[in-house]
């Protein structure tokens, strides 16, 4: 036998037995078998759209092509980032009436809890720059807005203290540029920054300015965020309020004194130091030294 027909009838030969594996084979499907399976259902489509739009009362010119694609640009990204607007949705049931009580006793509109969210996830984030907690202050502006920060106590941290020095920074933001909207950019620029833009280009109109890309998506994606999560459903998320996440309940104590050892004051009060922590993220060392006997408040979770 030559070795043309040795060839030969090896390949006959690996043919008849792949012609069996898939005749005999349960696991496998011939290609017509894939065409006739119904493909999953998936519908994508430009995202609903309000006739008008607003940040803090203040009308956002949608009519203006640039402006209408901006905020498309991010309601179409947030609708399809389902992972953090979900949590979005679930953690804002519980910082939302916190944040909301103390813009409006310090006279900021209530579109401002959108700028936390979108600043932190409304998660105590430091960010390669160093800013810090839901607001972001860098060390500096914390203390410039009389927030304290040390090795044991760093207030940029604290959910209300942290708010309301947001709200000064705002309201002095207000005043420089006469407007909110300006006010808000500024948080992502700063003042000097923002204010020198609008000197050079003659322009103090957020939406006429050409600035750097991230200040340029910031106005829009806290309108984007605030258009979701006002009206969810609209948007394709359908999370139920018992889904949500609801406040800690607590009580408080004031501390004026040393603690020496916050685990051992957790175990006095029915906790443990894990769920202290958690409500006073403030509290960066294990301990207290208090030389001047200022006097602090202590979230104490309920029921241990």
């Amino acid at each position: 036998m030559n070795k043309r027909t040795v060839a030969i009838l090896s390949v006959f030969a690996v043919i008849s037995l792949l012609i069996g594996f898939y005749s005999f084979s349960p696991s496998i499907y011939t290609l017509d078998e894939k065409d006739e399976r119904e493909p999953p259902e998936h519908k994508s489509e430009s995202p609903y759209f309000p006739s008008e739009v607003n940040f803090a009362e203040e009308p956002m010119p949608i009519e203006l092509y640039d402006v209408h694609e901006a905020l498309e640009r991010e309601l179409i990204v947030n609708m399809n980032f389902h992972s953090s607007t979900i949590q979005y949705l679930k953690r804002s049931n519980r910082y939302f009436p916190v944040i909301e009580k103390i813009l409006a006793e310090n006279g900021v509109p209530d579109d401002f809890k959108y700028l936390s969210l979108i600043e932190s996830d409304f998660m105590n984030r430091v960010s390669p720059k160093g800013a810090t907690g839901f607001w972001q202050f860098m060390k500096d502006a914390a203390k410039d807005y009389g927030l304290e920060v040390n090795s044991e106590v760093d207030e940029r941290y604290h959910l209300e203290k942290s708010t309301v020095a947001a709200c000064k920074y705002l309201k002095n933001a207000y005043s420089q540029f006469g407007n909110w909207t300006m006010a808000a950019a500024s948080y992502n620029m700063g003042t000097a920054g923002l204010s020198k833009q609008s000197k050079q280009q003659m322009n103090s109109d957020y939406y006429n300015l050409l600035l750097h890309e991230e200040t340029m998506r910031y106005l829009y994606r806290i309108v984007a965020v605030k258009l979701i999560l006002s009206n969810p459903e609209s948007y394709g998320f359908y999370i139920p309020e018992n889904e949500r996440y609801n406040p800690i309940q607590y009580t408080e104590e004031e501390i004026k004194k040393p603690v020496d050892d916050w685990a051992v004051f957790a175990k006095e009060h029915g906790t443990n130091y894990k769920y202290l922590k958690a409500l006073n993220p403030w509290l960066r060392d294990t301990k207290l030294l208090n030389p001047t006997k200022k006097t602090y408040v202590i979230k104490i979770p309920k029921n241990g």
